[in-house]
């Protein structure tokens, strides 16, 4: 029997009931639990109170992103060259 014969008022399954699970990406626990309980050091009843996007706030997800301006990209790259350890760097000082 097929949906709609004989009488059938029953409605067809719902589209996202045939999702593929196997293709699902599993929620990330691990990462989850060790920002909010270690990192950020929420005690443990306010983090398991707060909603996905409470958390998603306060982990920084809603902070603006900003871009590094050309500019002061290079200024950071010729204060910071590649392989120079920090005691090999020249100081302000001339040291």
């Amino acid at each position: 029997m097929h949906w709609g014969e004989r009488g059938d008022c029953r409605a067809p399954p719902l589209a996202a009931a045939d999702i593929e699970t196997d293709r699902a990406t599993p929620f990330p626990w691990a990462r989850v639990l060790h920002v909010g309980l270690c990192l950020l050091r929420l005690p443990p009843a306010i983090f398991w109170a707060m909603t996905p996007v409470e958390f998603h706030a306060v982990a920084g997800g809603l902070a603006p992103r900003s871009i590094v301006a050309r500019a002061d990209l290079g200024a950071l790259m010729a204060q910071f060259p590649d392989g120079l350890t920090p005691s090999k760097r020249r100081n302000d000082h001339g040291d």
